[in-house]
C-alpha cells in the first residue's frame, strides 16, 4: 500500500485531488518559502531595515533560482525545519554575499513555514470554493426534477411517512452551502500572515515591525492578525475545523446512496459503477464508499490537529510536526471527496419505479401516522393511536392494506387523503426552497 494514496500512480484516480494536489508538494512549498524571504526583503529594503540594493537582488533572486527541495533533506533531517538549509542553499546560489546576508533577516523559520503555507491554503480554499458551487448545481438540478417525486422517509432505518427524492437532496445540499456562505469569513480569519521574529517579540525586525507586517500581509494578499500566532493555533484549527465539516457532509450524501444503492432497494441509479473480480452480477458503489472513508479518515486527523493545539510555551516542535503529518492529508481528503461527490451528484437519478414499489410494499402501513390523525377527528387523540397501532399488526400478520382494513372498522373515513401526493407534506417545498438557494451559490 503506498503511503499516500493522494499521489499514487496507482490509487489516485480512486481519490483523485485535482490541482490541489500540487500544493502539497515540496517544489509549491519552497517556492511559496521563496516567494515570502523574497517579498520580506523587498519591504526591509524600503523600510532602511537592510540595504535597498540588497533587498532588490534577493526579491529577484526569490523569483529566478530554482532549489531542490531534494538538496534540502539533510538539514530538514537536522534541524527540524526546511527554513534554515533553504536559506543556506538561497545565499550559496545567489552568489553575492554581500546581498546574500541580508536573506531571511529578522525572521524565524516559522514566520516563513507558516506564512507560505497560508499562501496555500488561500489556493486550496478557491479550488473548494470553485468545487462547492458545482456540487450543489447539481444538486440544485436533483432538487427541481424531483421535488414532487415521492419515497418513503426511513427512521432508524425503518419506513416511517412519505418525502420526496427532492426533499432529501435538499437535506445533502444545505449543509454544503452553509459551509459556502462561511468561506469569507473563514479566509478573514485564517489567512494570516506572520512576522514576529524567533520568540514571537519582532525584537530584531526594525524599528517599526507591527507596519512591516501589515504591509507584507498586503504584499502577500494576506490578512495581517495583528499579534504573533505562532503557539497560538487558532487559524489552523478553524480550517481543519471547516475541512472536517466539509467531509462529514458529503459523507452524510454519500451515505444516503449507499443505502439506496442496495440491491435490496436500487431506488437510486449512479451511472458508473465498480464492478467485482469474480461474481458478474456486482455494481459497487465505488464512488460513495470512498467518499465515506474519506469522511471516516477525517475524524482521525481532526483529533490529531486538536491535539496539535496545545503548543507548549512560546513555540513546540512535536505539535508543529504534528500539523505536518494531518493537515495535509485532511486538506487533500476534503478536495478527493469534492471530486468524487461533483462526479457522482453528476450522474445520479432517482430510480422512480422502485420508489413507487417501495411504498406500495408497504401495504399503506407508511401512512399510519396520517391514519390515527383521521381518527382523531371522531375519538380522543390517545385512543386513535392505539386503534391505529391495532390495525397496524393486524396488517402486518394477515399483509392485508391498512387503509383497506381501516375502511371496513371505520367507514366514515376519507382515504382520497392518503394518496402520495396528499402524505408528503412540506417535502416539495422544502426541496424548492434549497434549489432557491442554490441558484444564488452558483458559479458566475
Amino acid at each position: 500500500m503506498a503511503a499516500s494514496l493522494f499521489d499514487s500512480p496507482n490509487y489516485a484516480k480512486l481519490f483523485p485531488v485535482g490541482d490541489a494536489g500540487r500544493l502539497f508538494t515540496d517544489t509549491a512549498e519552497v517556492r511559496a518559502m521563496m516567494l515570502v524571504e523574497g517579498t520580506l526583503a523587498k519591504l526591509q529594503g524600503k523600510a532602511g531595515t537592510i540595504p535597498e540594493i540588497s533587498a532588490q537582488a534577493i526579491h529577484r533572486a526569490s523569483l529566478e533560482l530554482q532549489i531542490d527541495p531534494a538538496g534540502l533533506g539533510d538539514a530538514t533531517g537536522q534541524n527540524g525545519v526546511s527554513v534554515p538549509g533553504l536559506v543556506a542553499e538561497f545565499r550559496k546560489l545567489m552568489q553575492a554575499p554581500e546581498h546574500a546576508q541580508y536573506v531571511h533577516f529578522g525572521a524565524t523559520s516559522q514566520d516563513i513555514t507558516d506564512t507560505a503555507l497560508m499562501l496555500r491554503m488561500r489556493q486550496l480554499l478557491g479550488l473548494q470554493e470553485k468545487a462547492l458551487k458545482s456540487m450543489i448545481a447539481h444538486l440544485r438540478k436533483l432538487a427541481t426534477d424531483h421535488a414532487e417525486t415521492p419515497m418513503v422517509a426511513r427512521t432508524y432505518g425503518q419506513s416511517a411517512t412519505l418525502t420526496s427524492f427532492g426533499a432529501t437532496v435538499a437535506s445533502w445540499g444545505h449543509p454544503l452551502i452553509d459551509l459556502l456562505d462561511e468561506m469569507e469569513n473563514l479566509r478573514a480569519t485564517t489567512l494570516w500572515v506572520s512576522l514576529s521574529g524567533a520568540a514571537g517579540t519582532a525584537s530584531v525586525l526594525g524599528s517599526d515591525p507591527t507596519e512591516l507586517r501589515a504591509k507584507l500581509a498586503a504584499a502577500l494578499g494576506l490578512q495581517d492578525p495583528k499579534r504573533n500566532w505562532h503557539n497560538d493555533r487558532s487559524p489552523i484549527q478553524r480550517i481543519s475545523a471547516w475541512q472536517t465539516r466539509l467531509n462529514q457532509a458529503l459523507g452524510k450524501f454519500a451515505q444516503d446512496i449507499l443505502i439506496h444503492s442496495q440491491s435490496t432497494l436500487k431506488t437510486v441509479q449512479m451511472g458508473a459503477t465498480g464492478g467485482s473480480s469474480t461474481m458478474p452480477q456486482k455494481e459497487n458503489p465505488v464512488q460513495a464508499s470512498a467518499i465515506v472513508a474519506l469522511a471516516n479518515q477525517a475524524v482521525g486527523l481532526q483529533t490529531t490537529l486538536t491535539l496539535a493545539a496545545q503548543h507548549k510555551e512560546a513555540r513546540d516542535g512535536a505539535a508543529w510536526f504534528s500539523e505536518w503529518l494531518a493537515l495535509p492529508q485532511l486538506c487533500l481528503g476534503a478536495m478527493a471527496a469534492l471530486t468524487i461527490a461533483n462526479a457522482l451528484a453528476a450522474a445520479v437519478s432517482p430510480n422512480e419505479a422502485a420508489l413507487s414499489a417501495q411504498i406500495t410494499a408497504s401495504n399503506e402501513l407508511i401512512h399510519a401516522e396520517a391514519l390515527s390523525f383521521e381518527l382523531a377527528k371522531t375519538m380522543p387523540r390517545p385512543e386513535a393511536q392505539a386503534a391505529v397501532k391495532h390495525l397496524c399488526q393486524e396488517a402486518f400478520a394477515t399483509d392485508i392494506n391498512l387503509i383497506a382494513l381501516a375502511k371496513t372498522r371505520y367507514p366514515s373515513i376519507d382515504t382520497t387523503q392518503f394518496g402520495s401526493a396528499h402524505q408528503m407534506g412540506t417535502a416539495p417545498e422544502q426541496a424548492h426552497a434549497f434549489a432557491a438557494r442554490a441558484k444564488k451559490a452558483e458559479p458566475t
